[in-house]
């Protein structure tokens, strides 16, 4: 097996941050970004509402079902070669979908952002693990890393309100052309890497299973939440979905060339900072959707106004990935110690009032301080330990591979189930008689709960699982 060129021992290393940033800002701003942006899209493109999902929906099923296949394409490619075909395909795949005549088209386009975001995403990781080997140095990084990804998706929320109102919808999609050529301008400055392992040996039954088990479940979510969990066609989907995980669990163990080496979610640290990161992704994606809808429906707020409010987020996201993580504590500790930040947050938000008076100040901006600070603090620590002890540049890029889908994972579900239980909340307390603000109000108040619950549970989860674990 070839190994990877060592990192350059000059302050150009320091350039990969940046470049790869960039590319990791525009994979994660796309998950959020259309969505403000959907009605506009739908009335110029004559969409129906039962298919408008898929605007959405077409870009986390392709991204996160290919996820593990693209880690192995990375590093049969070389990294540096990977990232680079993973910014070409997505700006192209993105000027398609500005430029979309027809829903088809659109829907198309973001299922093609989707794959080379597989590509792009475990590329950037691996970049930074090869490029940045010293304690010292990797936490540098990879809580600016963190904070990248950690602000993106509410910072994807006020620039698609932005762009919608005041350029075009298009522009969600536009705005990755200059961002992938800026990215790919500074390519040559990141160090190249050779490749590592070899696709002569892929395992095709791995890559089937795992991707259309992870397709199934990210479906069954985004059905339930409009069909409800009891659907019989969701039911199928979930339980499809978990029997194919675990086939491929199963044949991950016997094929000599497995797509996700056992040794990789095995490893105890890196198992609990995955299974951390997918319950963080969990809640706070239901706390961005709760905060865009009260702020909209209960305040007044314009969604220009609703995405710049998430903006407090974003920024203490950016200050727990760079300052708090840099603690000096066991990674284990951070980790526990940020889930429950972010369950002080979303508790804040289970004291939000139907009128509104003094909310901004009084529940808002702590809940958005502390979900932030927990969350930029939790993805700088789980980043650093997903990627330690790595074999070697094959096995990085399966790990930033699986560190990227457990993300998916986790904001699928948390939208799809915080959701559900805040309308079936609502519609019990309005056939009790209660008024229809106050019955919404404390729909998204029980969500909260959940998701502190969810929270608070992942912690003592962590907790338990470190008193075992080598720090």
């Amino acid at each position: 097996m070839l190994t990877a060129a060592p990192p350059p021992a000059t302050a150009r290393r320091w350039w990969t941050l940046p470049v790869v940033g960039l590319a990791q800002l525009m994979v994660v701003l796309d998950a959020t970004i259309v969505n403000i942006a959907l009605p506009s899209a739908q009335h110029e493109l004559g969409m129906a509402d039962a298919d408008r999902h898929w605007v959405v929906t077409a870009y986390a099923l392709a991204f996160g079902g290919l996820l593990l296949l693209g880690g192995r394409v990375c590093a049969a490619l070389g990294h540096r070669r990977a990232f680079t075909l993973g910014l070409i395909g997505f700006a192209l795949a993105s000027g398609l979908g500005g430029a979309a005549g027809n829903a088809g088209t659109l829907i198309a386009a973001r299922a093609a952002q989707g794959v080379f975001a597989a590509l792009l995403a475990p590329a950037a990781l691996s970049l930074l693990t090869l490029t940045f080997t010293t304690a010292r140095e990797r936490g540098r990084a990879f809580g600016v890393f963190a904070g990248v990804g950690a602000g993106g998706a509410a910072l994807g929320v006020v620039a698609g309100g932005l762009l919608t109102q005041y350029a075009d919808w298009r522009w969600c999609l536009y705005i990755n052309v200059p961002m992938a050529a800026l990215a790919l301008l500074g390519t040559p400055l990141i160090a190249r890497d050779r490749p590592a392992g070899s696709l002569r040996n892929l395992d095709v039954p791995g890559v089937v299973l795992s991707a259309t088990g992870f397709v199934a479940l990210v479906y069954g979510f985004t059905r339930a939440e409009a069909r409800g969990w009891t659907d019989p066609p969701v039911l199928a989907l979930l339980a499809g979905g978990v029997a194919l995980l675990a086939a491929f669990a199963v044949v991950q163990r016997k094929t000599r060339h497995p797509l996700l080496p056992p040794r990789i979610p095995a490893h105890r640290a890196r198992a609990t900072a995955l299974v951390s990161v997918a319950l963080m992704f969990l809640a706070m994606f239901g706390f961005y959707l709760f905060v865009s809808y009260y702020t909209q429906t209960i305040l007044g707020y314009t969604a220009v106004q609703a995405g710049l409010t998430l903006l407090v987020n974003a920024v203490a996201a950016i200050a727990g990935s760079t300052l708090l993580a840099r603690i000096r504590l066991a990674p284990a500790t951070l980790i526990t110690g940020s889930l429950l930040l972010a369950a002080a947050g979303t508790l804040v938000l289970t004291r939000l009032g139907a009128d509104g008076t003094g909310a901004f100040a009084t529940r808002l901006l702590p809940a958005q301080v502390l979900t932030g600070l927990g969350l930029g603090c939790l993805l700088a620590a789980a980043t650093n330990l997903v990627t330690a002890d790595v074999a070697g540049p094959e096995d990085a890029g399966i790990a930033s591979a699986a560190y990227n889908a457990v993300q998916q994972l986790g904001a699928a579900l948390g939208t799809a189930l915080l959701n559900s239980i805040a309308l079936g909340v609502t519609a019990a307390r309005l056939d009790d008689g209660a008024a229809p603000t106050a019955a919404t109000v404390d729909g998204y108040a029980v969500a909260m709960w959940a998701a502190t619950g969810v929270l608070t549970a992942a912690a003592l989860a962590v907790t338990a699982l470190s008193r075992n674990t080598r720090s």
